[in-house]
């Protein structure tokens, strides 16, 4: 079995896409770091309008969490929206499933527009739990998003069987599509270069330095000055310790199976919608073209380097064991690839997308994969709509005021 992300795998390093390392002084009127989907994202949307743009990636672009994430684009966040209502109220909770929502929806579009071939393919995603508890299940979940008017549709556990062949209680179906996020973020990151965006790798981002009226961006080899910085790291980088507390470690997993036999294809159901386990902390299913399964989830605490290895095959068996637990006909079936990466999730689960009141002329965009691809474009909106003056009060449902 080999170990490396699944995503980036797939293309020949040849095809992969390459950028110089910054060298000296550059300016420009606003500075990206981080060469990950949303990286890309927002590149391509300020390139888009005009805007002068710079992006730094501390490795290569793509090669971080977005290598080997689900390549889901799904309506609204991941997690509870009951829960989300309870602790920020409903209109804050509304307001951050339509934006989440709108950029998972702009994200598909702006991929057609871009014409990027990464395999963008509608995809319902079925949410299911064993649970049984009305009030505290799955049911109350779909109850209270259809009493505040979010679309999606409740499955019996009858017509879950039917569909999937899984035994469990309940689930809900709601739209979403699937997409290559490696590919995805490549093809955006072309379309930006090719629209004017300066692109660097392996400049890796020391410190921010914020004046009156301009920022400084110091890489270990230059340095860029800009009117505005997007943050759209995993983590904080060493001089943005302070927001640390917003944010907690987690190491996530994901492993691909060999092709599915025939006979065990039959038992799995129809395989047409992408699968989330409520009972595992989101754990995704996803069927893949040439009969693989991928399967992500796995989350813990992060691992210290000295122990990722042996965690990496724990985990792999984990998510093994766990698949044949739903699907008995899969035990025979081995893993082909694994991978683990580092994601970043928030306090209270939403992201942080927005400005800090102790750093001027920054824009941060922070969140963890469960929450989808959208989450790459969904903050590309709010970046710019800030740069340009025209923030919505509806943007504040997904900013530092939530959590101040």
């Amino acid at each position: 079995m080999r170990h490396a992300p699944f995503w980036s795998d797939r293309v020949p390093k040849s095809r992969r896409p390459s950028f110089p390392r910054l060298r000296g002084e550059e300016s420009t009127r606003v500075a990206i770091v981080g060469g990950g989907l949303t990286g890309a994202a927002c590149a391509v949307s300020f390139a888009a309008t005009g805007v002068d743009v710079v992006l730094l990636e501390a490795e290569a672009v793509g090669a971080g969490m977005t290598a080997g994430a689900p390549g889901l684009l799904r309506e609204g966040f991941a997690g509870s929206f009951r829960g989300t209502a309870s602790a920020h109220g409903v209109r804050t909770a509304r307001a951050a499933w339509d934006l989440m929502r709108r950029g998972s929806l702009d994200f598909a579009a702006a991929l057609r527009r871009y014409r990027i071939r990464c395999d963008l393919t509608p995809k319902d995603l079925i949410t299911f739990s064993n649970v049984t508890d009305r009030r505290a299940g799955l049911r109350r979940e779909y109850e209270v998003r259809r009493e505040t008017g979010i679309e999606g549709s409740w499955l019996t556990a009858a017509a879950l069987g039917r569909e999937t062949a899984l035994e469990v209680a309940g689930g809900i179906r709601t739209r979403g599509a699937t997409i290559d996020p490696y590919r995805a973020c490549a093809g955006l990151m072309a379309a930006a270069v090719a629209r004017g965006a300066r692109v660097y790798e392996r400049s890796l981002v020391r410190r921010i330095k914020a004046s009156k009226r301009h920022v400084e961006i110091v890489s270990e080899s230059g340095s860029i000055r800009a009117d505005m910085v997007i943050v759209a790291t995993g983590a904080p980088i060493p001089d943005l310790r302070g927001l640390r507390r917003h944010l907690r470690a987690e190491h996530t997993y994901g492993v691909v199976t060999e092709a599915l036999p025939a006979a065990v294809r039959k038992q799995t159901g129809k395989r047409a919608a992408v699968l989330e386990d409520a009972d595992q902390d989101g754990r995704i299913i996803r069927w893949l073209p040439d009969d693989r399964v991928f399967v992500h989830g796995a989350r813990q605490p992060e691992v210290p380097a000295r122990a990722r290895a042996r965690a990496l095959t724990q985990r792999t068996g984990q998510l093994m064991y766990e698949l044949t637990v739903r699907y008995p006909a899969i035990s025979g079936v081995r893993p082909a690839i694994s991978w683990d990466g580092v994601d970043y999730d928030t306090a209270d689960g939403l992201p942080l997308l927005g400005t800090h009141r102790n750093y001027p002329h920054h824009f941060f965009a922070y969140g963890s994969s469960r929450h989808g691809a959208g989450l790459a474009w969904t903050a590309a909106r709010l970046a710019l709509r800030h740069f340009t003056g025209e923030s919505t009060r509806a943007d504040e449902a997904l900013g530092f005021q939530r959590v101040f």
